[in-house]
């Protein structure tokens, strides 16, 4: 089994600070790497990344991310093997 990096879009609420967001994502799953990334119209999106095994999956990152408040949606926007 290989190593696998995912990248998922994480969207805040309307009204929620994304920087919050981001700080409690970085505290409590520790990913590989994250950014903020301006979409247009002042919206503002999480890039997480996550480096894991093959037969993990990326299903329960998916899950967790849904979990945090002020989560409006994830989406996965990367997958590739490394």
């Amino acid at each position: 089994m290989g190593k696998v990096a995912t990248v998922f879009k994480v969207y805040a609420d309307d009204g929620t600070d994304p920087e919050s967001i981001l700080k409690k994502i970085f505290a409590e799953m520790k990913p590989t790497s994250m950014q903020m990334e301006e979409i247009g119209f002042g919206i503002k999106v999480i890039k997480v990344m996550f480096v894991h095994e093959d037969s993990d999956g990326s299903t329960e990152y998916e899950k967790k991310l849904m979990k945090f408040q002020g989560v409006k949606e994830v989406e996965v926007a990367e997958e590739s093997l490394l």
